[in-house]
């Protein structure tokens, strides 16, 4: 109710005396006296012949739907705001995936989706009225938050009437008999945002919405609670059908306390899994339960002191009735100290994923209420395609740069050689740390750099076990015997070197054979021989150019992957580029995507935290599992955080190079593309050398 303006009127039923109590809209369904199966979905979006492919799946007798059902017709196009209409083009199942691609590209203004978009790509709900699309099943449905109010208004007024379309609000409830149960249907629509609970927005009634949205108000609680008061009826099982989930808003669970609810439904988190639980379950202790609902309370009576003395001012007698049963609702508190909740251990819950990712049936049979529940779940299938860039390290762990021994162990006769330094024309005798040890259970003792290995038996040293003294015998007479065979290749290369400089035609310039990404040599560079080697162990001739530039690994036996030849690491294809108005730390950044359930996978700042040279407004890259976890992340554009609002736009090239300033790349490090570009946005060049092309690149004082 907006209190500036105008009294909102109490409710939809008709003007009545404050000493008469006016009737209850109540009707009664007989489903099926033996067995009846009842679907219970979330946020159709629209997409409203899907709701008889769906009951037809399930065999359902009913459907219940939690709110975001699709009221919307084509002169409601000009009531939704801009932002709202971009939000329901991101997640209209009627609209084909390429051309939302379209719709929402950062370059495309909200104008130009206004001017493409029509109701056909948003809802089927003028075909539902216009009798073209029929319900085969009766469909019991509360709105949810992005919902267009006018049409709310007309079916509470009688104006439009649909078949097997009913609508959940607070004076109307529906029973069904079926498999043994009267279950009372209760339903309360719109978003839960406490401080507009007292603005109806373009609602006539109690209840409140605009621009494309709407949302629950204070006395369509208190009417709420006054329908559920006057139908009560012990033999009745009691469900409430909510769009605000009585899990996260402690509200919503005060009012199934209030109602004495058995069951509830409800949806508006958008999980890709539904769950299912009661508060017993999930809170350590009464306690818990209790913190929840306080802070809800408190939410509340923060919005409630500041409009109060506004709102005494507008409100009749009857509205009073109804804000006194609201306020009932925000003062119901278990008493940790008296007797036990009954709802603490009794009352279950289920909030439901959107009906393309899931659906809950409750199969009701002698009395007993079963329930099956089916979700899509996250997609794990990108972790296994991994690149060693996404990959976080784990705590207190080393890695190799170089294939272990084990996965990718030495050729004998020759050692591994580092493709980050040159190679040296004298290299010194050393000896192979890589050797490999016979017995894990313990590693024979180093000796002195001048002096030799002690002899097993060796006198003036103490005599090892039996078996222990066999296996280092046996290894001196391997290493001995690989010693002579490096030897005698060594002769033998030294001999094929002689005879090539004793010929010319051998001595002649011919292309080295290697892989198709190795760089030719030019005229003008000359071919360098290989160094001699003095230490008797044959090393693989690496080509110096190869080495120099540092693009792939050496030639070897080694079946190692060779480095990519891309100086940029491919950008995870779900990324997000983020703008934040302060200081912020990982920590927060998940935290306003939505903490774990967000779907996040890496946080990489572009500026690092300290320097001198960072921005003022840091800029990050934001990856996420998939494509639709991004999407929900894309929403927190232009959201508060902190004193602040956040940018967040699909990480494009263009945005990357407007933010580096230049064109060129950097080095690769170990930190790859990311860590590159995070160095250009503080000024940074770690060591790189000036673009060939002669562009220079940006400092950070500019």
């Amino acid at each position: 109710m907006n209190p500036s303006s105008r009294p909102a009127s109490s409710s939809t039923r008709p003007a009545v005396s404050p000493n008469s109590r006016p009737q209850v809209n109540t009707h009664t369904k007989v489903l099926d006296t033996t067995h009846g199966r009842i679907l219970c979905i979330a946020d159709i979006r629209g997409r409203l012949s899907g709701l008889n492919d769906l009951a037809r799946e399930a065999n359902a007798k009913a459907i219940i739907h939690t709110g975001d059902f699709g009221f919307f017709e084509s002169n409601s196009l000009d009531r939704i705001n801009d932002r709202t209409l971009r939000h329901l083009t991101m997640y209209s199942p009627l609209i084909p995936s390429t051309q939302r691609t379209h719709f929402l590209a950062p370059d495309n203004t909200s104008q130009a989706i206004r001017a493409t978009v029509d109701i056909s790509l948003l809802s089927e709900f003028p075909l539902l009225l216009s009798g073209q699309l029929k319900l085969s099943v009766p469909v019991y449905t509360v709105w949810g938050a992005c919902e267009d109010v006018v049409i709310l208004e007309k079916f509470r007024a009688g104006i439009y009437n649909i078949d097997n379309l009913h609508v959940l609000d607070e004076a109307t409830t529906h029973c069904l008999d079926v498999g043994g149960v009267k279950l009372r249907l209760l339903g309360l629509g719109g978003a839960l945002v406490p401080h507009k609970m007292f603005d109806n927005g373009d609602g006539s009634a109690t209840i409140a919405g605009g621009q494309g949205t709407m949302w629950t108000t204070a006395l369509q609680i208190g009417e709420l609670v006054d329908t559920a008061q006057r139908v009560f009826d012990p033999t009745e099982t009691r469900l409430l059908v909510t769009h605000a989930s009585p899990g996260r808003e402690g509200i919503m669970a005060q009012l199934a306390l209030v109602l004495k609810a058995d069951l509830s439904i409800s949806a508006g988190l958008h999980f890709r899994y539904a769950s299912s639980y009661n508060e017993f379950s999930v809170q350590s202790d009464l306690e818990g339960f209790r913190h929840k609902l306080i802070a809800g309370k408190e939410a509340f009576d923060k919005v409630w002191d500041s409009v109060k003395q506004q709102v005494d001012t507008v409100i009749d007698e009857h509205q009073r009735v109804l804000l006194d049963k609201a306020l009932s609702v925000i003062e119901r508190l278990p008493n940790v100290q008296g007797p036990e909740e009954p709802s603490w251990k009794n009352c279950w819950n289920w909030n439901l994923c959107d009906a393309a990712f899931g659906s809950l049936v409750l199969d009701v049979k002698d009395g007993r209420i079963s329930a099956e529940l089916k979700s899509q779940g996250f997609n794990y299938a990108y972790r296994r395609t991994a690149t060693p860039s996404n990959v976080v390290p784990t705590p207190n762990s080393t890695t190799s740069s170089l294939p272990n021994a084990t996965s990718n162990p030495p050729t004998k006769g020759s050692t591994p050689v580092q493709a980050e330094k040159p190679l040296s024309p004298h290299p010194k005798e050393v000896k192979s740390p890589l050797v490999p040890v016979a017995s894990g259970k313990e590693t024979p003792k180093e000796s002195s750099p001048s002096t030799p290995a002690p002899k097993s038996n060796g006198s003036g040293t103490p005599a090892p076990p039996s078996d222990r003294a066999e296996k280092e015998k046996q290894k001196r007479k391997e290493k001995k015997e690989r010693k002579d065979r490096e030897r005698t290749e060594a002769k033998e290369k030294e001999a094929s070197t002689s005879e090539e400089k004793a010929d010319p035609a051998l001595n002649a310039p011919v292309p080295a054979p290697a892989s198709a990404s190795a760089p030719s040599p030019t005229p003008a560079s000359a071919p360098t021989p290989a160094p001699e080697l003095k230490s008797g162990k044959a090393t693989p001739e690496v080509p110096i150019a190869d080495v120099r530039e540092g693009m792939k690994s050496p030639t070897t036996d080694s079946t190692g992957a060779r480095t990519p030849t891309s100086k940029r690491s491919p950008r995870h294809p779900w990324t997000l580029f983020v703008k934040l108005p302060q200081q912020s730390t990982e920590a927060d950044v998940r935290t306003f995507f939505g903490g774990e359930a967000a779907g996040v996978t890496k946080v990489t700042f572009l500026a690092n935290k300290g320097s001198p040279h960072q921005r003022a407004r840091p800029f990050v890259y934001v990856e996420f599992g998939d494509d639709e976890t991004m999407k929900v992340g894309l929403e927190k554009n232009e959201e508060k955080m902190g004193e602040g609002t956040v940018s967040v736009q699909i990480a494009t090239d263009r945005e990357e190079r407007a933010d580096r300033g230049v064109r060129g790349g950097f080095r690769r490090g170990r930190g790859g593309g990311y860590a590159a570009r995070g160095f250009a946005a503080a000024g940074l060049t770690r060591g790189s050398r000036p673009h060939t092309n002669g562009e220079a690149r940006e400092s950070a004082a500019a």
